[in-house]
């Protein structure tokens, strides 16, 4: 047992540090072949922080354990409102300007909202995965064409579409960048099957369902690119950008990431998934609609009060889950 829980440490941590080099890869091969950093910044180095999810997703699906993906996806979204930004918010409060995050609020309500609907007859089909994964390619075009529109008109002063340009790493030579791109397309997958191994033998040893193991050690070891992104945001006093890369990995779990499942390993899924969890995140996802809503000077404020209720949200979610399994 305690061989696997290392595995299962292990894989975690290489998993984490594969996306983030498959990133830089990508990021500075892109710069290279001349595309804009705001490109970058809101499609390959925005995409990064989902990118472990993603391959759970895949991995596990290709596995037959789509209850694992489909917990991670869920259980990321709860940890990123409810643990990371109320971390986050009871550390500095954000003051939110941005008009992209602001129009991305509603929007995340609306695919979370969706993927409860899809998920709440037990069954997820590959249909449905087909259209998630066609709003995922949608919603990009769309910030794009959004962006590069107004850019060519005004100069860009969405605060975050700024800090996401300025947080693509600089460009290396094309030599490294493919070495860096092509170790992090190995040791994703590679550690991904491990950690999904791991974490399967680590359930059924405790009798813990695929499904709890995704919700918990599997989406709360994931979420942690978004924890350690949004404590550096606010270092930098970036808050829009701390909000976004929760906003938008959100979205991109739902519409990437739950896809998979349905792609690759379409059918019937644990009861307690529809019942309980996607529930619970539509209505975590419902109460940062309503917090942000409280707004001063015109913009969003997410105070320490309102960080220290989140944080009691996730509290009270783990607890559901273990006093479940009694």
């Amino acid at each position: 047992m305690l061989i696997q829980v290392f595995i299962l440490l292990i894989s975690l941590i290489v998993l984490v540090w594969s996306a983030d080099k498959f990133v830089f890869g990508a990021s500075s091969l892109a710069r290279n072949l001349g595309i804009s950093p705001m490109v970058i910044g809101l499609t390959i180095v925005a995409m990064g922080s989902s990118a472990p999810e993603m391959m759970i997703a895949a991995t596990a699906s290709l596995q037959d354990s789509p209850n694992t993906a489909i917990g991670n996806a869920i259980g990321s979204n709860i940890t990123n409102i409810a643990l990371v930004l109320g971390i986050t918010a009871l550390l500095q409060p954000l003051t939110v300007s941005s008009s992209t995050v602001k129009r991305e609020i509603p929007l995340i309500l609306a695919v979370t909202a969706l993927a409860y609907w899809m998920l709440a007859d037990f069954h997820f089909s590959f249909t449905e995965g087909l259209i998630l994964i066609i709003g995922f390619f949608t919603y990009i075009i769309g910030l794009l064409v959004i962006t590069l529109r107004r850019s060519k008109t005004a100069p860009v002063d969405d605060p975050m579409i700024l800090e996401a340009e300025s947080e693509v790493p600089e460009a290396v030579t094309t030599g490294k960048s493919v070495l860096w791109l092509v170790i992090g397309m190995i040791l994703l997958p590679m550690s991904a099957s491990y950690l999904v191994s791991s974490a399967e033998f680590i359930a059924q040893s405790f009798g813990i369902s695929d499904l709890v193991i995704g919700l918990t050690i599997v989406a709360i070891g994931t979420s942690l690119p978004e924890l350690a992104a949004s404590l550096v945001s606010i270092m930098k006093k970036e808050d829009d950008l701390a909000l976004g890369n929760i906003i938008g990995s959100n979205i991109f779990n739902i519409l990437a990431v739950l896809s998979l499942t349905g792609l690759i390993a379409p059918g019937d899924i644990d009861e307690n998934a529809a019942t309980r969890d996607a529930p619970y995140m539509l209505a975590v996802t419902l109460l940062l609609f309503l917090l942000c809503f409280s707004r001063k000077l015109g913009n969003f404020r997410i105070t320490r009060l309102k960080g220290l209720l989140l944080l009691g949200v996730f509290v009270a979610y783990q607890l559901i889950l273990f006093t479940q399994l009694k």
